[in-house]
């Protein structure tokens, strides 16, 4: 009995370990058909606009805009970025709420094979797949898959659909101060809208706009 529970247990583990890999592996070649998040708000009644867009057709302001407000270092770590995650850590020290210090990368892992949450199994698998998707894809396909599957409001996922269904054009369209209020909504996709932005989000869309502006000296890992 005890022994038929072990290889069952193991059987578990290596399916949670192993499996993910695999679909990093061909993720790398082939665009997310769609994510967890995706189905579980498609059981919950929303709606469904994903259009794959490769990096190309996206417009270099969302590239900036979006690691401004989410992964500043984004080019310069492998997956982790150890200076936020310092400052989380004073933060908590000091009895401050936490912001978040996860990277692009970290919340790519979380949105192709993970569950939304913070529960520690969760974020456990999200550390294990993390070093694994920098090892087997390009920062460019990182961030590729990362806009086109990020939730930018309810039934709507990646840039391309935030672009369309907010502005009515196309990813590669965008202007400098529509990227930003589409970054700017990212911490709560759900709750906030680029299209009619609350004075909180464009003040934050204000301050991504211009750290956007000097992005470009620290994105050398998109133009290999």
């Amino acid at each position: 009995m005890k022994s038929g529970l072990r290889r069952s247990m193991l059987k578990i583990v290596i399916a949670v370990l192993v499996l993910p890999l695999l679909v990093i592996v061909v993720y790398r070649f082939i665009a997310p058909p769609i994510t967890p998040l995706m189905v579980i708000r498609l059981v919950q009644g929303e709606g469904w606009d994903y259009r794959w867009t490769p990096l190309k057709q996206v417009s270099p302001h969302l590239e900036r805009a979006v690691l401004a407000a989410e992964d500043s270092r984004f080019c310069s770590h492998h997956g982790f970025d150890v200076d936020a995650i310092s400052d989380e850590l004073d933060d908590w020290m000091q009895g401050e709420r936490p912001r978040g210090a996860s990277t692009v990368t970290q919340q790519t892992a979380k949105n192709i094979v993970l569950w939304p949450g913070r529960d520690l199994v969760r974020k456990a698998i999200e550390a294990w797949l993390t070093p694994q998707i920098e090892l087997v894809w390009n920062k460019r396909r990182i961030l590729e898959v990362y806009l086109n599957v990020i939730e930018i409001g309810p039934g709507i996922y990646g840039v391309e659909a935030a672009a369309q269904r907010f502005f009515g054009k196309s990813a590669a369209q965008v202007t400098p101060r529509e990227a930003a209020l589409i970054a700017a909504v990212l911490p709560n996709p759900r709750e906030r809208s680029p299209a009619r932005p609350s004075a909180l989000v464009a003040r934050r869309a204000g301050r991504i706009a211009a750290r956007a502006e000097m992005m470009d000296s620290y994105l050398d890992c998109l133009r290999t």
